[in-house]
């Protein structure tokens, strides 16, 4: 199973890159008798020279027309927020028709406060997706769709000595290829079914930073018959969240995590894990933003039980004037897989974005971007190693 992202990720990274969040447009609303409808429109045109982002003689490159309207309806009663939002990515291959897709995206979200002591967030989700790069099969577009619901329950006043979270959410994934692979659908193996519980403790050590301490249950129920996938996890992790001075905010989690499989032939997985995003503004025009993650993610069938991963980025954002900004971005990600009795794969992976934002009136703005990518596997499989160039042209408009 190969590991990459997908184009859509990159070019959403790239459109982020390019927009200036310190002068992101400010979509104005529209009134409709107690709820606000806000809808926003993000056009790009950008050309891609490995969008399958593969190595040897699959590669292939492609101008690609990308349309990206989202539409939101949103109310509010007092305290409590209710938001519908919509969206769908449309992708136009010139190079290659056959690739031309559109991805569908719904979401429900609530927040209630019933008072200052007990809250509820829920979400429920839809997408529908169709990738192009690092598909199982070389070629065969990735076709799924996901369904989400859950909520987290949050008790103890803001400014009190202690606060509780309890999480729970169940996402279903299915995939709607219909070729067929070594007797069966291709990607029938992935489908699975996730229950996601949570807690999370806070105590306050200072007046603007809390220690937490927090654990995780993950289930996975795969759907193929005969599949060895089926496991449980457990991860705990203690941090800090804090926002101590006007110019340094983060949060900083370390923990343990054990993923032990139903199979028998299955070797358990266990190793730290951490989660650090820390936010340094040393003027109010420029931010750089630090992110790093380990994580265990999912194997595959008949190959790996897991994939160790690390992703380390460091961005910065700088408005040169109110009306100009930029962002540059690098990311490193190491990707070690987890065989049974052995670990005999590794993939790096280097990225370098840079995006520069002009914005035009309140309501629109205008952009470009550039991403390089470099993937790095010692498996012997030419495809596996690669690099990409993706250049980018994008306009945002709004209300």
């Amino acid at each position: 199973m190969r590991k990459f992202f997908p184009v859509k990720t990159l070019a959403a990274a790239m459109l982020m890159a390019g927009s200036g969040s310190a002068l992101a447009i400010e979509a104005a609303s529209m009134d409709l008798g107690g709820v606000h409808f806000t809808p926003v429109l993000k056009l790009s045109e950008s050309y891609d020279d490995n969008f399958r982002a593969t190595g040897g003689a699959g590669e292939q490159s492609s101008w690609i027309t990308t349309i990206n309207p989202s539409f939101e309806l949103a109310a509010r009663d007092r305290l409590n927020v209710y938001k519908l939002t919509y969206s769908f990515n449309s992708d136009t291959f010139h190079s290659s028709h056959n690739d031309n897709n559109i991805d569908h995206h719904l979401d429900l979200d609530a927040h209630m406060e019933f008072n200052s002591r007990n809250r509820l967030t829920l979400n429920a989700g839809y997408d529908k997706v169709e990738d192009v790069a690092g598909t199982e099969v070389n070629g065969i577009n990735d076709k799924y769709h996901t369904y989400n619901i859950g909520g987290v329950y949050g008790f103890g006043a803001e400014a009190a000595m202690m606060q509780f979270e309890l999480g729970a959410n169940q996402q279903w994934l299915r995939y709607d290829n219909n070729q067929m692979l070594n007797g069966s659908l291709v990607n029938a193996d992935k489908e699975r079914d996730t229950t996601t519980l949570t807690g999370t403790a806070y105590y306050r050590v200072a007046p603007k930073t809390r220690a937490l301490f927090e654990m995780r249950y993950n289930d996975y129920e795969y759907q193929q018959a005969g599949s060895t996938l089926d496991s449980d996890a457990m991860a705990y992790l203690l941090g800090l969240t804090w926002d101590a001075t006007a110019k340094t905010s983060g949060t900083a989690k370390l923990g343990y995590s054990k993923k032990k499989f139903d199979a028998a032939g299955r070797e358990d997985v266990s190793g730290s894990i951490w989660e650090v995003g820390v936010n340094w503004q040393p003027r109010t025009y420029s931010t750089f933003s630090l992110n790093t993650r380990r994580s265990m993610e999912e194997g595959s069938q008949n190959a790996e039980d897991a994939i160790d991963t690390t992703r380390t980025s460091l961005n910065w954002n700088h408005a040169w004037t109110s009306r100009i900004s930029s962002d540059v971005g690098y990311t490193y990600m190491e990707e070690d897989y987890e065989y049974t009795g052995a670990n005999s794969r590794k993939d790096e992976t280097h990225e370098f974005a840079l995006g520069m934002n002009y914005e035009l009136r309140r309501w629109v703005d205008v952009g470009m971007g550039y991403k390089y990518q470099d993937v790095e596997s010692n498996n012997g499989v030419a495809a596996d190693t690669y690099d990409r160039n993706i250049f980018m042209l994008k306009l945002t408009m709004g209300l």
